[in-house]
């Protein structure tokens, strides 16, 4: 039920949320080397009276608009974007705020040839690099590498009925199952929730939605976003931004284990690795 969720074409999405939460948004496009990718969006804007950088993935609704925008599957140029963006954020002193809505990074042959995976690993390898306060938040599917690349933050956050997990359930089922019609499995066993990650500690918190879910109340449910984000900020506010950087990079480093205690010896584990045996 939250994957549906999660995906519900009504869902507010990443302009959603700037035109509720940014005053003044100026949207910055291009990674001045090939191309604009129109499934990140990005661009700078004031946040209750502060200046900030905003970055996410867009979905679009319509179907029209999920073409256009690859469904918010990024190619390398909107990596590239990203990375031309958290620079500026960087040089100006600039709070990064990412909203992370992707099922993961385009997959077509194309970019891979254009340099997908290295795209995203120095996308990533940017924000960890970050002096300036960092805050990422699920507001939708955040799916594989394609979602970590902004989501390598101080703080992460995510809403209630978000889901966040290295792979989606359809694509989990069809490489464990070789049959995609196992998704529901797959989801059970990937606990890709709010409530399970942030008992592990992949996120610092939740934040509550509209009674089924923020489609059915979007001004509301950015306002208890905008709530959570001025939090998190006022609290990296006081943290001074060399060490900032230092725990940002151990609290990734925190995370994750080689195998499940649970699983028998020599069993796959899908948090990563084999158990011992």
């Amino acid at each position: 039920m939250t994957v549906e969720i999660a995906r519900h074409r009504g869902r507010p999405r990443t302009r959603d949320y700037i035109g509720y939460l940014i005053e003044g948004f100026e949207e910055l496009r291009g990674d001045r080397l090939r191309a604009d990718d129109p499934a990140i969006v990005g661009g700078l804007g004031w946040f209750r009276g502060r200046a900030v950088l905003v970055v996410g993935h867009q979905k679009g609704r319509t179907l029209d608009e999920q073409e256009v925008h690859s469904w918010g599957m990024a190619k390398p140029e909107g990596y590239r974007k990203a990375q031309r963006l958290f620079a500026l954020a960087e040089r100006h002193g600039l709070p990064v705020l990412t909203f992370v809505d992707t099922p993961g990074a385009y997959p077509g042959v194309a970019a891979e040839e254009g340099g997908q995976a290295r795209a995203i690993a120095e996308t990533m390898l940017g924000m960890a690099r970050l002096s300036v306060p960092v805050i990422a938040t699920v507001i939708g599917e955040g799916g594989s590498g394609g979602a970590l690349a902004l989501a390598v933050a101080d703080r992460v956050l995510m809403q209630e009925n978000a889901t966040y997990s290295v792979i989606t359930p359809e694509g989990c089922a069809a490489i464990l199952w070789r049959d995609a019609a196992f998704a529901p499995q797959a989801a059970e066993a990937l606990k890709p929730t709010a409530s399970h990650l942030f008992e592990l500690g992949v996120v610092e918190r939740v934040v509550g939605e509209p009674l089924g879910g923020a489609h059915h109340n979007p001004e509301a449910a950015a306002a208890s976003l905008g709530e959570a984000i001025a939090e998190a900020l006022a609290e990296l506010d006081g943290i001074a931004p060399r060490e900032r950087r230092r725990r940002r990079r151990e609290r990734f480093q925190r995370l994750g284990r080689w195998s499940d205690p649970e699983l028998p010896p020599g069993t796959l584990s899908l948090f990563g690795g084999y158990t011992a045996g």
